[in-house]
């Protein structure tokens, strides 16, 4: 089978930098994604968890696509975050991110209501009926509540506009079931941080990757050693990365991604609320684990 669209390479899970009166800074975006390409991404996903979405107006959303789609080089992936807590919100939020040029949409169940896997059928069916668009799934049962089963993916895996997973269970099991039993169907891309090494050993080709915001450079390098055949220098990498990988995953995930975004030079700002800010000795124990990455 011939994927719509193959996904392949570090792609960041983008934040959003918001300014000290809580708007969105555009030049600090600027400045960051000017980073981000020059260590070697190769495409960007604004508008999903890491960037705040279910803290931003629709209008605010917008202006973050647009600016995102504008600023992306014609060799770059394009995959917005366009969830919604209904079906019809998410049709609309898809079908703005296809008038931008996105080539694709990154979508979790819709939060709060815990559909069935019947409900959730006909949801992403609804969604491609309206917007024709290519759909990674996204799967991350610890903030949705819920699994994308493999009952729901056998039902979907045979339309070629459902092109990839986002599997962020942090179960290499579900991961190696991924790869195996939709091998040719579904992409699998990676989305648990800290065992990505692991993801690309089974055939995990993309990482949509949160960390990737203040890790840039370290994720990329990764990257690279795996597909260059260099294990043992891939696994030493991982190795590095771990703990900081681990400490991001323990809570106040994108607190975290931002403030190392300023230990690296390129700050983004606070979270909105009701996200609140780290704690002295939370940022101490990130900042001595993003030590080794930082001086990469």
């Amino acid at each position: 089978m011939t994927y719509n669209l193959k996904l392949s390479g570090v792609m960041p899970a983008l934040v959003t930098p918001f300014d000290a009166d809580g708007k969105i800074d555009f030049a600090a975006f600027e400045k960051h994604l000017t980073e981000l390409r020059a260590v070697g991404v190769t495409g960007w996903v604004p508008c999903g968890s890491s960037g705040e979405y279910n803290f931003m107006s629709d209008d605010e959303r917008a202006q973050v696509l647009k600016f995102v789609a504008d600023f992306a080089n014609e060799d770059e992936i394009l995959i917005a975050g366009t969830n919604a807590p209904h079906t019809a919100g998410v049709i609309a939020n898809t079908l703005k991110a296809k008038e931008l040029g996105y080539h694709a949409v990154l979508l979790a169940t819709p939060f709060y209501t815990k559909p069935t896997d019947a409900e959730l059928e006909t949801h992403f069916r609804a969604v491609l009926d309206a917007t024709d668009m290519n759909i990674v799934l996204y799967s991350y049962p610890d903030k949705d509540g819920i699994e994308i089963s493999t009952d729901l993916m056998d039902a979907l895996a045979d339309d070629p506009r459902i092109i990839g997973i986002k599997e962020s269970s942090g179960s290499l099991q579900r991961a190696v079931t991924i790869a195996t039993r939709y091998e040719g169907r579904i992409q699998l891309v990676s989305g648990s941080d800290d065992i990505a090494l692991d993801f690309m050993f089974w055939g995990a080709d993309s990482w949509i990757c949160g960390p990737a915001n203040c890790m840039g450079k370290a994720v990329c390098d990764l990257d690279r050693s795996y597909r260059a055949g260099d294990l043992a220098k891939a696994k030493a990498q991982m190795a590095t990365l771990y703990k900081a990988m681990n400490i991001l995953e323990s809570g106040k995930f994108v607190q975290k991604l931002k403030y190392g975004c300023e230990l690296q030079g390129t700050p983004v700002g606070e979270c909105r609320m009701p996200l609140g800010p780290l704690t002295a000795d939370e940022k101490a124990a990130f900042k001595a684990a993003m030590d080794p990455i930082l001086s990469w």
